[in-house]
Order: C-alpha cells, then sequence, then structure tokens
C-alpha cells in the first residue's frame, strides 16, 4: 500500500460519520458529558465576563483579582453565577448545533469532491461551513441564554444591577425592551461565533489531518491503524490549534458583544459607543480585555470538548462501526 493510502487508512480509522451514529445514545450520552465540561470550565466565562465590562475606575482588572473578589463575597456559588440558565439552554442549543455540524459536514465533502483539493483543504472548507453554519442556526437558542447568563455573571459588578435569579432577569429585560431586549447583540453574536465556529472547526479538521500526515509519513500497511491513545493525542493537539487560533481572531467582536448585552436599560450603549468607550478606556488593547481567560477557555474548552465528543461519537457508533 502506498504512503498517502496508508495515511488515508489511519485516518479513516478515527472518523465516525452521522450515519453511523446511534442518534438516541447520541444525546442523551452528550448531554451528561458536555454539562460536566461546563461545570468544570464555567468559572472562567465567570472570569472572562467581567473583566471584559471592566471600566477604568473598577478595581478589579485582572484574573486573578476578580476570581478572589467573588470567592470572598460569594464564595464558590460566585463562580457560577448564570450557571443554571447555560445548562437550562445549552442543551437544546447543542442538539441544534452537533446535529447541523455533522450533517453539514458531510454535504459540504461531497460537494467539494469534484474539485480534487487536498486533504487538509477539503477538510478545513467542509469544516468551516459546517461551523458556522451549525453556530448560525444554534444562536436563536444561545443568545437569549447568553443575554440571561451574562447579566448574572456581572451582577453587582461595576455598578450593574443586580436580579434574583435567571427568570427576574427575563422578566425585567422583557418588560423594559420587549423579546427584542433577550436578542440584543444577536447581530454581532452571530458575527462572532459564527466566524469563530468556523475558524474552529476549519483549523481543528485541517492541522488534525496535517498532524496525522506528519505522523504517518512512512508507515507500513501494518502501522496503518493508530491506537487509542495515539488518536486522543492528535484530537487534543487539534483541539488546542483551533481554540488558539479561534480567540485570536474573535476576542475583540466578543468584548464588544458582552458590553452591549450586559449593558442595562437605562444606561443602553450602541455598538459604536462601545467602540468608543473601549478606545477611550484602554486604547485599542481594550478590544482585548479577557483574552487570557478568553484564550484559555476556548483552549481548554475546546480540547476538552473535542475529546469528549470524538469518545461519545466512539461510544455511540453501531456496532458496524465499531
Amino acid at each position: 500500500m502506498a504512503a498517502s493510502d496508508a495515511r488515508a487508512q489511519s485516518f479513516g480509522q478515527t472518523e465516525i460519520n452521522w450515519d453511523k451514529l446511534d442518534k438516541t445514545k447520541f444525546y442523551v450520552v452528550g448531554a451528561g458529558i458536555f454539562t460536566g465540561i461546563t461545570v468544570a470550565l464555567y468559572p472562567v466565562s465567570v472570569v472572562k465576563t467581567r473583566l471584559q465590562v471592566a471600566t477604568k475606575d473598577t478595581v478589579e482588572r485582572n484574573a486573578f483579582s476578580v476570581m478572589k473578589g467573588l470567592l470572598r463575597t460569594d464564595g464558590v456559588p460566585g463562580l457560577y453565577r448564570g450557571f443554571g440558565t447555560v445548562i437550562t439552554g445549552a442543551i437544546p442549543a447543542r442538539v441544534i448545533f452537533l446535529t447541523f455540524l455533522e450533517t453539514t459536514k458531510v454535504s459540504a465533502f461531497r460537494l467539494l469532491e469534484p474539485f480534487r483539493l487536498s486533504e487538509t483543504t477539503q477538510a478545513a472548507i467542509a469544516n468551516g461551513v459546517a461551523g458556522m453554519t451549525s453556530s448560525l442556526l444554534a444562536q436563536s437558542v444561545f443568545v437569549p441564554m447568553d443575554v440571561v447568563s451574562q447579566k448574572l455573571m456581572v451582577q453587582g459588578y461595576a455598578g450593574h444591577v443586580k436580579y434574583s435569579g435567571g427568570l427576574d432577569v427575563a422578566r425585567k429585560v422583557i418588560r423594559s425592551d420587549g423579546i427584542r431586549g433577550l436578542y440584543r447583540g444577536f447581530g454581532l453574536s452571530v458575527m462572532t461565533y459564527s466566524p469563530s465556529s468556523a475558524v474552529w472547526w476549519a483549523s481543528y479538521g485541517s492541522s488534525q489531518r496535517f498532524i496525522w500526515r506528519f505522523l504517518e509519513n512512512g508507515t507500513t500497511n501494518e502501522e496503518a491503524i493508530p491506537s487509542v491513545q495515539k488518536i486522543m493525542l492528535v484530537q487534543a493537539a487539534g483541539g488546542i490549534i483551533a481554540g488558539a487560533t479561534a480567540s485570536c481572531f474573535t476576542t475583540p467582536l466578543d468584548t464588544i458583544k458582552t458590553r452591549l448585552q450586559v449593558s442595562g436599560h437605562e444606561k443602553r450603549s450602541s455598538m459604536k459607543q462601545v467602540v468608543q468607550d473601549l478606545i477611550k478606556e484602554d486604547g485599542w488593547k481594550g478590544f482585548y480585555k479577557g483574552f487570557g481567560p478568553r484564550f484559555f477557555s476556548m483552549s481548554a474548552w475546546g480540547t476538552s470538548m473535542i475529546l469528549a465528543y470524538e469518545y461519545l461519537k466512539r461510544l455511540c457508533a453501531k456496532d458496524e462501526q465499531m
């Protein structure tokens, strides 16, 4: 067998297509796995959000001081403000996202076959299109959840209003702005998360194939089937690369979006005003407020998520795929 065929077979052993999955098991088990990951990484999102809304008068202006302040005033529960809202909304949002991610990816690969692109390029385009499409559709659920949870994350911080819970936030937002208030920043969320998802999945798909090509260079047919440990290492490396790439590109838009979504009715800002305030407070580096936690969050979340996701697919594969 030629080296290129060996590489293709090797990578093929790591891929489990949508039609080979037990869908019921996939959704049920997946809900539990991703909830566990969210529990582990949620505090990073709280810290990142608080840093993004911090003004020049805010005392706590780095990740350590924000975390220390939350623990001092609220204890560990302070690191999980808005968690109930996120978990409630995350399940339907994730079902939408994963379903369209997998189905769109398969369709995109088929559409690209006649162009005879390299495997890495084909993977980047197909995964990128799938990531963007699935993110666009999931925003209808994710944005209201994001608006509510972020208001809970920053309540009492830098002059932000306090709430009694997620329902209280939703009631007050609807009372002041109607249903559209729950979709505040929707356009910017689409502009932030859809490209971010596209970059993430494109980077993951292409980097994974690049790594396999490097590792499998010169292997023989007997060595073509990789071990589970090797598969996981390659997937983890791909997740780190994808998270790092996406965070670098999309943090400025995420900072603007967060500030728009947490602003109150009485001091609502436009996107132009948010941009001007950021530049006035910290110059252009203000757009990268919370970059450290977001970089860590996207890399850690991406790596954890993709390992859990690929494990979930192996776990839920139908008998003929296992």
